[in-house]
């Protein structure tokens, strides 16, 4: 089978090579999947950057989520599984023509289901919802921050907080995704290049303050989100978006821990706060029942039409260099796929 090969850290162009190997063999409770199609995520990113800890050693397959029909089952997975069309999650491996993967980190789709709209769905759309419905409880009413709300988990984070009537307010960097905020329905969209986004929620709000916020950043931005949350208010971090452009190694990684900020237990207590982490694969190890509802779960919503799945653009495999620039560049709004 053909697979991409993380060859070395560094930019895109030089980054991959696509190499025939050999087909990954099922462990007792995964499935082996045919890909159709694989998705984009920024922590693929942040891997290719060598920024991010989990990545195995280069040369190295990375990619967090597949499409396509299972093949074939492990000893332990339940019958009924080979044949059947599934977006899926994947620990690595995802950049290949076949990827295995356990059998409770996938959901069944259709075979009409556009194969880039359940990828959006995959990592992203499965974080959303961990974020938004396991990890916390929002009313009607309620005022929420959702940072990159043009990308792939801030657009599903805005459609579950409109779609249970809060008030949202969301960051991007361009007019273009401004603009498709607004039609979405997100109340308060906001330019972070053209102001500082504290100020604007502040003049928004004047007296009153958030409920919750979403931060897919780190850094500077985890202060002023601290700030702008009244009591009872939920600062959920689900990435560190900041480091990228930024030099690899200890002291990176120490001048992004100084710039979000040493916190104690207590004035959490004291302001009645709470800091929120989500990391889909550690979740995933420890509880992969709960990562596997909630994959179902999204895919559900989707089929309501609650959840409506945004596409920036499916490429090529040869394409994938490409791919990786636009959404490092962040001048894309929803999903990047990648089809073989």
């Amino acid at each position: 089978m053909k697979a991409v090969f993380l060859k070395s850290f560094g930019k895109p162009e030089q980054a991959f090579e696509i190499r025939e190997v050999e087909k990954p063999t099922c462990k007792d409770s995964q499935v082996l999947i045919k890909v159709e199609a694989f998705g984009l995520n920024f922590a693929d990113v942040l891997a290719r950057s060598g920024m991010y800890p989990e990545t195995p050693p280069t040369p190295c397959v990375i990619g967090y989520e597949v499409v396509g029909r299972i093949e074939e089952a492990g000893s332990e997975v339940p019958a009924g599984y080979v044949g059947k069309r599934v977006v899926a999650l994947t620990r690595f491996g995802g950049y290949s023509e076949y990827a295995a993967t356990d059998y409770r980190a996938l959901t069944e789709i259709t075979d009409d289901f556009e194969a880039a709209k359940a990828l959006a769905l995959g990592t992203q759309g499965t974080t959303a919802y961990v974020c938004f419905e396991e990890s916390m409880n929002l009313y009607k009413g309620d005022r929420v921050l959702v940072h990159a709300a043009a990308g792939g988990v801030g657009l599903m984070l805005c459609q579950l907080a409109l779609a249970k009537g809060c008030e949202v307010f969301g960051t991007a960097s361009q007019s273009k995704k401004l603009d498709f905020l607004k039609e979405m329905g997100v109340q308060h969209p906001i330019n972070y290049r053209e102001q500082d986004y504290s100020e604007a929620i502040n003049k928004i709000l004047k007296k009153d303050r958030l409920d919750a916020t979403f931060n897919s950043l780190a850094g500077k931005s985890t202060k002023k989100d601290l700030k702008l949350l009244g009591a009872g208010g939920k600062f959920v971090i689900f990435g560190a978006a900041s480091r990228v452009g930024g030099s690899k190694g200890m002291i990176s990684g120490l001048k992004l821990l100084w710039q979000t900020g040493f916190f104690s237990p207590l004035t959490f207590i004291m302001r009645s706060k709470s800091v929120i982490g989500i990391n889909i694969l550690k979740l995933g190890d420890y509880k992969p029942q709960v990562v596997a509802k909630c994959m179902q779960e999204t895919v559900a919503l989707a089929e309501k039409g609650v959840l409506k799945p945004v596409v920036h653009e499916t490429y090529t495999v040869e394409q994938l260099a490409e791919a990786h620039k636009a959404l490092e560049n962040r001048g894309t709004i929803g999903k990047l796929a990648v089809k073989w």
